[in-house]
């Protein structure tokens, strides 16, 4: 679920679409088969009916607690990065969002473990200039690639304001 066009402000457009990468759905769909292959079992060996439906019945409960629910979080958590700002999306029931200004954002940094690296993605970690913790995007697919477009953008929107000239090319005069 992006931003929409109704929630950009004026001459604000999306540069990036991300979502986490499927590799978050692994544990889940590994999980899936073996629910699968128990229930595959129960019917192929077991000699009561009962002992059948229990099974099923709990790996039913299983995948929706286990399999389902991750799926869900997964499809409904989206970032977006735009000319003005990284917003965050998610939420199954209630929608939760968090926006941070690309003008307040003071670092970018991004990791990659062994397994990131075999599935091509990586964490994205924002930090901006307020006392809130910043913004982490998990196992975002080609982080690389995003992370250089997100410096090209910070690049691009500096005005400049804080170049950190010092000592200042006018001294300040006391009061």
């Amino acid at each position: 679920m992006a931003l929409r066009e109704k929630h950009l402000i004026e001459g604000e457009t999306v540069v990036m679409e991300l979502r986490e990468h499927p590799k978050a759905l692994l544990r889940p769909f590994l999980l899936l088969v073996l629910l699968v292959a128990a229930v595959v079992a129960a019917v192929l060996f077991s000699p009561q009916d009962v002992v059948t439906w229990v099974v099923t019945g709990l790996a039913v409960v299983a995948a929706a607690v286990w399999v389902f629910v991750p799926w869900l979080r997964w499809f409904t958590t989206s970032y977006s990065v735009t000319t003005q700002r990284i917003a965050e999306r998610s939420g199954i029931v209630t929608r939760v969002g968090r926006d941070i200004p690309l003008y307040r954002i003071n670092d970018v940094a991004m990791e990659k473990d062994l397994v990131d690296r075999m599935f091509g993605c990586g964490t994205l970690v924002v930090s901006d200039a307020t006392d809130k913790a910043g913004m982490v995007l998990h196992d975002i697919p080609r982080v690389e690639e995003v992370h250089v477009q997100l410096q090209e953008l910070l690049f691009a929107a500096d005005d400049g304001s804080d170049d950190g000239e010092w000592p200042p090319s006018e001294p300040r005069r006391r009061r």
